[in-house]
């Protein structure tokens, strides 16, 4: 009999993964002595890789990792989506979805639609002199954008938000993630068949009428495909900018340089997408043996791609656990490798560009509140609970 894998619990402690605080520790002792290491799963058991190298490889490489593990994780709550294909099945979905995330299809209006809802949001709290930049302002402002984005009225902005918040607990409490999955769908179909007979200028229309080759999403595709960009767009541009804004804001000579130099903003949010990946674990399935780091993965395991630990290699990231502007961060793997590179990356960046400076702008002396605690939490997603800051009003 040979001893149970451990949990990621055991691996990283705390009770609940959403509430773990530090896993560098843990990913630099894996990096250094177990680079590849069986460990339990809701589906069973796999293996963890952390290294920056073998990482990139599982990410590239969909002959030999397949998405279609996602099947029995992420599709639990989705539904089956673009992240659970491969080959032809997956180019054609991102055929058809990556246009309505292009930046022909961001330009126009929509920018300064998106200034709008920064502005409109930060009014709320301008004069205060003080506010926790999550609460009043990362947390609700992505997904406010996707609401606009898809056409939604803007009073269901806090009911998309409490479904949002249960998928992403899909893992610790299964029950709440489902309950919440079709109460979405429920929402989105009776939209989806209004946009068929009534095309609008949103992003529900133009997934309800692109084609390609002859072929349309089925209604329940297009209804998958908006819960994965509430929860993996939304959800993650709110942790981008909440990290990326205490990396700075605990480095003033930093921040000051970003401030002065515009052009420094996009260096800025690489490095926030490497220093706390907002995604830091994703899923493969090995189609046949495979050997990493010296231990063999049998065909059909599942692979648990440790993105946050590569992002944090040190032989591949100089001093990896300092935030650096000046790093050549371009390289981080947070969006993924090649065929299944984020497509809303651009959409992130243009959020969180235009979110950060409306708040540089309007908040004058902005400041970490140095009497209050913050920190960053989460292992599946990763974000700051609080950034609590003090400016002058």
């Amino acid at each position: 009999m040979t001893d149970a894998a451990p949990t990621f619990i055991d691996v990283f402690g705390g009770s609940e993964l959403d509430a773990v605080r530090d896993p560098f520790s843990a990913y630099t002792r894996l990096r250094r002595d177990h680079p590849v290491l069986k460990i339990q799963t809701i589906g069973g058991d796999g293996y963890l890789i952390t290294r920056y190298d073998d990482v990139a490889r599982a990410l590239r490489d969909d002959r030999v990792f397949s998405n279609s593990s996602n099947d029995v994780g992420i599709s639990l709550v989705m539904g089956r989506t673009i992240v659970a294909m491969d080959g032809e099945e997956h180019l054609k979905h991102r055929n058809i979805v990556t246009p309505a995330l292009a930046p022909r299809a961001l330009r126009g209006d929509f920018p300064k639609l998106v200034e709008s809802i920064a502005h409109e949001l930060i009014d709320q709290f301008a004069d205060d002199g003080m506010a926790d930049l999550v609460e009043a302002f990362t947390f609700v402002y992505p997904l406010k954008v996707f609401i606009e984005l898809l056409g939604l009225p803007v009073d269901d902005v806090a009911e998309f938000h409490r479904w949002a918040i249960s998928l992403t607990h899909v893992t610790v409490d299964a029950n709440r993630g489902l309950e919440a999955s079709q109460r979405m769908a429920d929402y989105l179909r009776p939209v989806v068949e209004k946009r068929k007979q009534q095309p609008t200028d949103d992003l529900i229309t133009r997934l309800v009428h692109a084609e390609i080759d002859g072929e349309r999403m089925t209604e329940e595709e297009i209804v998958s495909f908006i819960r994965l960009l509430v929860l993996a767009g939304a959800e993650t541009t709110y942790h981008l900018m909440g990290s990326t804004f205490l990396g700075l804001l605990r480095d003033p000579a930093q921040f000051d340089e970003v401030l002065k130099v515009p052009d420094m903003l996009r260096p800025a949010l690489d490095e926030g997408l490497r220093w706390e990946s907002p995604v830091q674990l994703v899923t493969r399935r090995a189609l046949e043996d495979v050997e990493i780091a010296g231990t063999m993965i049998p065909a059909g395991s599942q692979v648990l791609v440790g993105i946050g630990s590569a992002n944090r290699d040190e032989s591949h990231f100089k001093d990896a656990a300092r935030f650096d502007i000046h790093r050549d961060a371009k390289d981080h793997i947070a969006f993924g490798f090649g065929k299944h590179y984020c497509a809303g990356s651009r959409l992130a960046y243009l959020e969180a560009e235009i979110g950060m400076r409306a708040l540089f702008e309007r908040l004058p002396g902005l400041r970490l509140d140095l009497d209050q605690q913050c920190g960053v939490v989460g292992l599946m997603f990763r974000g700051p609970d609080r950034v609590p800051v003090l400016f002058d009003s």
